[in-house]
């Protein structure tokens, strides 16, 4: 089904969309941005680690949570550095111009940045060219943030 909804979502096959849980541009569930993982451990545990929701930090109207301290306060440092790009949406649809939900055990982080995907195959899709596919959501994503449906 993921397989199905993820070229629904690229190609342009209408979906039932749930409304957006955003604040602004940021992939919110139940509030909760990266459904809930400590953004800074993707870049010093290399994965995906569900944060304590009694340990957040807010940041472009999201509340993220976080495994410790430590992480905390060096998001709060620097918390562009560690927040995901396109607001924790789909990297792989951004590149298509579509908002789709993503899954943060998808991911991969390149120059320092974080990417997440909706499922493996959308993951696949992004990290095959990196290059081009990041310049290709950064010029979509302006455009993308303004949509008012998450295809989720």
């Amino acid at each position: 089904m993921k397989s199905f909804a993820l070229r629904a979502a690229l190609f342009g096959v209408a979906l039932s969309a749930a409304p957006a849980f955003a604040a602004d541009h940021v992939n919110l569930v139940q509030g909760i941005a990266l459904r809930g993982y400590d953004p800074v451990a993707y870049f010093t545990q290399g994965k995906a680690v569900r944060g304590d929701p009694k340990i957040t930090a807010k940041f472009d109207g999201a509340t993220y949570d976080f495994v410790d301290e430590k992480d905390r306060a060096a998001f709060e440092a620097d918390p562009a550095k560690y927040a995901p790009q396109y607001g924790g949406f789909c990297a792989a649809a951004t590149t298509h111009g579509r908002k789709v939900d993503a899954d943060p055990h998808k991911f991969v982080v390149k120059d320092g940045k974080l990417y997440v995907n909706y499922n493996q195959e959308a993951l696949d899709f992004f990290a095959k060219d990196l290059p081009t596919n990041i310049t290709a959501a950064d010029r979509k994503w302006p455009e993308v943030k303004e949509i008012e449906q998450v295809i989720r």
